[in-house]
């Protein structure tokens, strides 16, 4: 019961908030520009907190300018303290001391609903993260994450061995969670063969496996940034993990897939983000 001295809290209405912890791609498919349009595609309002810049494009990465810690968290610091978040997603974590702001800030904000993707190489191939930032990113990310969403070169780095098969996917998934992850999407995207096949494994057991005929197309570029970036508006909509996870699927598919004979650039293309754009969504 509420003090008689004390006004009785007003809930006001608010749009759904996502906040983008990653890199910038500066040509537009993947980073914190994916981000943007997958939450804007899917009525969520999304924010965002630039680790790195990076010049590159459909080709390749050509260089990577580094953000400074302190000021990686002056950015986290004033969305976090005026605006708030209902879920983070968080992409390229290129250093240690960058990973350590991230952690902070979800300790000091009590940030709900992360959604950790690993990124670690760019689609082209480029290494997007410093080898001494892979164990810090899992001994002190991991565990502060509802969702860590590793593709199959991702995990086995992580790992330190290849998948190739889809048989391998359980396994992976019961190291990472050993890892101390409470939720592992393995994304099986570069598995051979005409389905793909992706394995949602968390802590308590439970097991989701989704799959699906495999699109075939160039625009692969910024499929990962997506697909996090989907899960976690889809969290911050409400969604309990395996639900929000399928329905973020199903967005990625649709963008693959009207998407998918489009060219832009000369190289790996982007996704069609705005094949069904949803209205705004405001939060009562």
């Amino acid at each position: 019961m509420a003090s008689l001295n004390q006004p009785t809290p007003v809930t006001l209405p608010r749009y759904a908030r996502v906040l983008s912890i990653a890199g910038s791609d500066s040509g537009g498919g993947a980073g914190i520009q994916a981000d943007l349009k997958t939450m804007s595609a899917l009525g969520c309002y999304g924010m965002t907190a630039i680790t790195a810049l990076t010049a590159q494009n459909t080709q390749g990465v050509r260089s990577i300018h580094g953000v400074p810690p302190v000021f990686l968290q002056e950015q986290l610091d004033a969305v976090l303290q005026d605006i708030g978040c209902d879920a983070v997603k968080i992409g390229m974590l290129h250093a240690p001391e960058i990973v350590a702001v991230v952690a902070a800030a979800i300790d000091r904000y009590s940030l709900p609903h992360v959604v950790l993707d690993p990124v670690m190489v760019a689609t082209s191939g480029d290494r997007l993260i410093a080898e001494a930032t892979v164990g810090e990113l899992v001994r002190v990310l991991f565990p502060r994450a509802a969702l860590i969403t590793p593709n199959l070169d991702e995990a086995g780095l992580l790992l330190g061995r290849s998948l190739v098969h889809a048989d391998q996917l359980e396994q992976a998934a019961q190291d990472l969670l050993a890892m101390g992850a409470k939720a592992v999407l393995i994304k099986g995207g570069h598995l051979p063969g005409d389905e793909v096949v992706d394995l949602l494994a968390t802590a308590d057991g439970e097991r989701l496996r989704l799959s699906s005929t495999r699109i075939h197309t160039h625009n692969g570029h910024g499929t990962g940034c997506t697909l996090s970036s989907a899960i976690a508006c889809q969290l911050a909509l409400g969604h309990p993990l395996a639900t929000a996870v399928s329905l973020a699927r199903q967005y990625i598919l649709g963008a693959i897939e009207s998407g998918a004979d489009v060219h832009t650039g000369q190289g790996h293309g982007p996704l069609n983000h705005g094949w069904d754009p949803q209205k705004q969504v405001v939060l009562r």
